[in-house]
């Protein structure tokens, strides 16, 4: 009986490659654990800047052009929505880019 087979009859990874795989990524995690907290408390701190830099910047230059041009519809509102979506942009950017990066490094330590 092999273990390995699928269904498709594709040969894959044996139950003692995967376990083996599987405790070394364990032990890293449990190796780099206080690595991970301030990484974690890092990336906290930069998706909150990074969404809320924009947002105040809106709403500043919002006020401004109401102060300056008052018309029918608020600046302040319109930018400082604005400022949240580009802010909500730039936080996903930032995190896409970290975890594209952790996978990377990653699959160069398990290979």
């Amino acid at each position: 009986m092999n273990e390995s087979s699928g269904k498709d009859g594709k040969e894959g990874p044996s139950l003692a490659e995967q376990v083996g795989a599987r405790a070394a990524r364990k032990l890293k995690a449990q190796r780099n654990s206080t690595q991970g907290i301030w990484f974690g408390l890092g990336m906290m701190g930069l998706v909150g800047w990074s969404v809320a830099v924009p947002t105040l910047l809106g709403a500043a230059l919002g006020l401004w052009l109401d102060s300056h041009y008052p018309g029918s519809h608020s600046w302040t509102l319109a930018l400082l929505v604005g400022g949240l979506v580009l802010g909500c942009f730039n936080a996903w950017h930032w995190l896409s880019r970290e975890d594209r990066a952790i996978h990377e490094e990653q699959e160069d330590k398990d290979a």
